[in-house]
């Protein structure tokens, strides 16, 4: 007779999940969850291999990105296929994610062997050193949104400093995300990079682990649950979390270019951006032309745009909006779950919205646009700062000096100012309070990934001058 305390001698069976098209309803792909006990191997691997990974000039690791980067270019169009079915995004969009994702692995491979300390000025005889060094092993949690970007960037970055890495992409996007590391890994020893399939579950088991980073773009919920496996363990936690990003329009802007900018900051890739406009901040003078020419754009950008990552989330929109409806907010387009397969959701506009709706408060992650309209700029401004997440805003304004102080004041890791997704190339920021914490992108990334040590070496006393 079996007692209660009996263990069972083989793990159970884990079913595999499964991934639909959000576009058809159809299987896209499949995977089964890795155990927690290959968790800990896959560890292991990683930290018997990293000094030897670490000792390895970063001229040759460099060389091994930019090989990495041109098995990468040679399959972009299956990536973005991959991508496409999985996630639902557009092919077109699809396929730039892959090449920003190529430009990101060469980025780094220039920037790898060249990242670097500083010396201090010490007293003669003696040399005092800030030298960077790979933390030692990194777990990298990647999102789904855009897989392939975001993965090039966390990966890369980890491994040209001489970090070995264990990879667990969104079980949102698991083949995207695999093929992706498998071209990396490729290019490089054994060890140094491996792949780990799973859900929640493989994540909060590596998070967990005894490792020197865990870096992981995703959900605020999940960020926190990192951040505490962290505090536990000493490991680093790098950690771009949600993000509830406003959008001001003051008076005296063009309300048709600014319904232009609302739209591409809400709807582009369904509003599923880290980044996307989630909230609009309308001074009074400008908002009913500004209305009517948002509402107009989100007709047009219906045309466009792709289906939500699943029927999950797709509830998870379509409650904020009902919700929002329910306290008093009115649609002026969209707001309805069409009809047919998939996890399409329609560009939406709503007006009238409090601050107390979820809508303006929390992250909704979709095609929608909440517009509230406010009586001057200094309360759009107080307006968009009252928030618990600290990822980006967006000022659309004429006046310098309403510009100034809009950088100045909120309290975001990134201000941009008459253009939703402005910025050059390589720029990093700091996110805030509950959107995480340190540099994600960027050739400051590369300080994430190291450790610096500070060195002095003097000299010793020659016993023959005694």
């Amino acid at each position: 007779m079996t007692g209660l305390l009996s263990a069972p001698t083989t793990a159970p069976p884990v079913d595999p999940l499964v991934v639909l098209d959000p576009r058809t309803g159809e299987v896209a792909s499949t995977i089964t969850v890795t155990a927690e006990a290959e968790c800990a191997e896959a560890v292991e691997r990683a930290r018997a291999t990293a000094p030897s990974w670490a000792r390895t000039p970063a001229a040759e690791r460099g060389v091994a990105l930019r090989a990495a980067a041109d098995a990468v270019r040679a399959v972009a169009d299956e990536l973005a296929e991959l991508t496409s079915r999985e996630t639902g995004k557009p092919v077109g969009d699809a396929r730039g994610g892959v090449d920003a994702g190529i430009g990101t692995l060469e980025q780094y491979a220039e920037l790898g062997p060249v990242h670097g300390g500083r010396t201090l000025n010490g007293g003669w005889a003696a040399l005092d050193m800030m030298v960077p060094q790979p933390r030692g092993v990194a777990v990298v949690l990647t999102p789904w949104n855009d897989p392939v970007a975001v993965a090039a960037g966390l990966l890369g970055a980890a491994l040209v400093t001489g970090n070995t890495v264990v990879h667990k992409p969104s079980e949102r996007c698991p083949a995207t995300g695999r093929r992706f590391a498998e071209l990396l890994a490729a290019q490089l020893p054994d060890g140094v990079l491996q792949i780990l399939d799973g859900d929640a579950t493989t994540g909060a088991a590596l998070a967990a682990a005894p490792v020197d980073v865990v870096a992981h773009v995703g959900s605020t919920a999940t960020g926190r649950l990192i951040a505490l496996a962290c505090a536990r363990s000493g490991a680093k936690a790098l950690l771009e979390n949600g993000g509830n990003d406003a959008l001001v329009v003051d008076e005296g802007v063009d309300p048709g270019w600014a319904a232009e900018q609302a739209a591409l900051g809400a709807f582009a890739n369904a509003g599923q951006i880290c980044v996307s406009v989630e909230r609009i901040y309308v001074h009074a003078a400008v908002a009913e032309p500004f209305l009517a020419a948002l509402t107009a754009q989100a007709r047009e950008w219906g045309e466009r745009i792709g289906p939500l990552v699943d029927r999950r989330h797709r509830d998870h929109v379509d409650g904020h909006v009902r919700a929002a409806v329910a306290a008093g907010a009115q649609v002026l387009v969209g707001g309805t779950v069409p009809e047919g397969p998939g996890a399409f959701y329609p560009p939406t506009v709503l007006t009238g919205c409090e601050p107390r709706m979820a809508v303006l408060r929390e992250e909704t992650f979709g095609p929608v646009a909440p517009v509230r309209v406010v009586p001057d700029f200094a309360t759009a401004l107080a307006d968009a700062a009252d928030d618990a997440y600290g990822l980006a805003a967006t000022v659309l304004t004429r006046d310098m000096a309403h510009a100034q102080d809009a950088w100045r004041e909120l309290p975001v890791g990134a201000v941009k100012v008459n253009n939703v997704f402005g910025g050059a190339p390589g720029g990093a920021s700091h996110p805030r309070r509950a959107s995480g914490q340190g540099f994600g992108y960027g050739p400051e990334l590369l300080d994430e990934m190291t450790a610096t040590k500070l060195v002095h070496l003097g000299q010793a006393p020659d016993p023959r001058s005694a």
